[in-house]
């Protein structure tokens, strides 16, 4: 499907088979170091957006940044992310969701066990899983500040939940899905189970490095127990064919715009 430099066959199958795919190619120094610049700056702000650690002024998470800042902007709209998602999603794509997961020396909390399809098809209407999460390691990741962990094939189960739980705790405040106390969660009791056949895999590696993982794989991340920052970036890009009918949250939360993302031409490395 991409329209750029094409992604081996082999890894669209080894995504598909895993769930997961890490990618050869890195963000360079100098994309980095623009977009580490726009997230402090952001940080830095009193916007809705932006979101902090319960009982805390340290910074947890930035939402919907592509919207406001131009550096973002632009990297929605980079070839290597772009020419990647819709190969795997077999479709143009647009952002459905932007956020940068911010865990602080010491301070950065986890996020529990879940997948994130739960939150798109139970509190936004999403009608399928044809998206995917690209994640750029802003920081070196390593295996002490808060790795995220992936259940490998976990993807290939669906949803997990029952629906009639599922809707038992859907339309709580949207807060609750970008806190340690997530509303859509799987079991820890039953993620032990499912290690057993689907093997966790630590998502680590240096700054600037690309995976891409499905929206129904089972994922965590643990504290932040380093002296070392994780900021993670994460871009969802979602089939134009797969748009909710009727989304409900914010929009930094929930992207209304469909239109297809075009490849940038130049400006960020």
């Amino acid at each position: 499907m991409s329209r750029g430099t094409a992604v081996p066959r082999r890894a669209r199958e080894e995504y598909e088979r895993g769930g997961w795919l890490a990618v050869p190619d890195r963000l360079g120094a100098d994309a980095l170091e623009k977009l580490r610049d726009s997230i402090a700056a952001i940080s830095r702000t009193a916007r809705p957006e932006v979101v902090r650690e319960a009982g805390s002024d340290t910074v947890r998470a930035l939402h919907g940044c592509h919207g406001y800042d131009d550096v973002c902007a632009q990297l929605v709209r980079h070839p290597l992310l772009l020419d990647l998602a819709e190969e795997l999603v077999g479709d143009r794509v647009y952002v459905y969701q932007f956020k940068v997961n911010i865990k602080s020396p010491r301070e950065g909390r986890r996020w529990p066990w879940h997948q994130d399809f739960a939150f798109w098809a139970h509190e936004d209407g999403m009608p399928a899983a044809d998206a995917v999460n690209i994640a750029v390691n802003l920081d070196d990741v390593h295996e002490h500040n808060g790795p995220l962990t992936v259940l490998t094939g976990s993807h290939r189960l669906g949803l997990i939940e029952a629906p009639e739980a599922a809707r038992a705790v859907t339309g709580r405040d949207w807060h609750e899905h970008v806190s340690a106390r997530l509303t859509h969660t799987v079991p820890d009791e039953r993620v032990r189970e499912l290690a057993a056949d689907f093997e966790p895999v630590r998502m680590t590696g240096p700054a600037g490095t690309i995976t891409a993982f499905h929206p129904s794989i089972v994922h965590s991340s643990t504290d932040n127990l380093s002296d070392d920052r994780r900021a993670v970036l994460l871009i969802t890009y979602n089939s134009v064919r797969n748009a909710p009918a009727r989304p409900s949250r914010p929009d930094f939360l929930v992207g209304r715009d469909t239109t297809p993302v075009e490849r940038l031409a130049g400006a960020l490395a």
